[in-house]
């Protein structure tokens, strides 16, 4: 948009895991683009300068940021784990260190001599030069925050949430925010102008978006489905929702899919319902199993009860590094009665606890 140049994009059906980050030298006339496993892609002016080597079950990418030069790049994942190509130094990580809750974020200093990265409690680490101008970790905050932008001096950094809110340390003026937009699409990332004078907020909902028809007919069948109530939002009242009466709604939505799809299967509440109508009429995937798009995937501990399992919603793609993206009901963000059908993921379905709050206990195959 605006005075962005293309420069190319991944062909279709080479990458092995989805795209995550992305992150543009100084310069312009470039970009790298990061994939959940950790592959790097350099077009037009960003130097291909290797990345990590992806290991046999690594932990999720979560952002990339170029060095000043843009002659390197440095890469953070979840576990607070940062890895360098090119010029940029390694100057210390949360990797191997007791962390309340998932990296999510890395900026760097002006000269390049030192990174924060940030979790999604709002917890701010600071290593080289990076000085620690504050946080909001062990404070109350009613998102959950996805990204962290540093200010054109390296003096201070904006914190961004999901729910739009935006929080500011150092020197980092407030320019605004929209959390008080009830109900507004999930804030994905947050992202500075060059002269730190601005901020976007990136919400991923707000942009069309189409899933192909891949998988069995059946599969693809309620993947459209799924994707056809994306963004809408509920009827006026608690919980109310077009899928069932007024209480928590995943579980409607998720059989209310199947069945438009032209499964018979009742329109369950529970979401443990789902799970043991599958194992009795169709079939369950354990939660080391291979989902395919169409399956309801199930997070908690088992289908027992309403402690157990938590939260369910619909498997729209699988990648060849098992990365999932699924399309949920009732997933907010909102306060209860303004959730949305909404986009979940990319994610491994090892790292749900870290991702979502609850591990994935297993399928439901329509």
């Amino acid at each position: 948009m605006g005075d962005a140049a293309p420069h190319g994009s991944a062909a279709p059906g080479s990458l092995t895991a989805p795209i995550v980050a992305m992150a543009a030298p100084p310069h312009g006339g470039g970009y790298w683009l990061a994939g959940l496993d950790g592959r790097v892609l350099a077009y037009g002016t960003a130097t291909a300068v290797g990345g990590r080597a992806a290991p046999a079950h690594p932990q999720p990418v979560v952002a990339i940021t170029s060095t000043p030069d843009g002659r390197g790049y440095w890469l953070t994942t979840a576990d607070g784990g940062v890895s360098t190509a090119g010029d940029a130094p390694f100057l210390g990580s949360m990797g191997g260190r007791r962390l309340y809750a998932p990296v999510v974020g890395l900026a760097a200093t002006a000269d390049g001599r030192g990174y924060w990265e940030v979790s999604s409690d709002g917890g701010v680490f600071a290593f080289g030069d990076a000085r620690f101008y504050g946080s909001m970790g062990g404070r109350r905050i009613d998102g959950s925050i996805m990204g962290v932008a540093a200010t054109a001096d390296g003096k201070g950094y904006w914190l961004g949430a999901d729910d739009g809110s935006v929080f500011t340390f150092g020197d980092a003026p407030y320019y605004g925010a929209n959390a008080a937009a009830v109900p507004t699409p999930a804030i994905a990332a947050i992202a500075t102008s060059r002269n730190g004078r601005g901020y976007w907020l990136l919400a991923p909902a707000t942009i069309p978006t189409s899933f192909g028809a891949t998988g069995a007919a059946l599969g693809a069948a309620v993947v459209r489905g799924a994707a056809s109530q994306l963004h809408g939002n509920p009827s006026a009242g608690y919980f109310c929702n077009p899928y069932g009466p007024c209480e928590e709604w995943c579980a409607l939505f998720a059989t209310w899919t199947w069945d438009h799809a032209g499964v018979p299967v009742p329109r369950y509440a529970f979401t443990g319902a789902v799970y043991e109508w599958a194992k009795t009429h169709t079939s369950v995937v354990g939660p080391a199993g291979h989902p395919a798009p169409g399956d309801a995937v199930l997070y908690g501990t088992g289908p027992s009860n309403t402690r157990t399992s938590l939260h369910v919603g619909i498997v729209a793609q699988v990648w060849p590094d098992g990365a999932i993206v699924t399309i949920d009901g009732d997933g907010g963000p909102g306060p209860p009665g303004s959730a949305n059908v909404v986009i979940n993921g990319p994610f491994l379905p090892s790292d749900s606890m870290a991702y979502n709050g609850f591990a994935v206990y297993g399928y439901a195959v329509p």
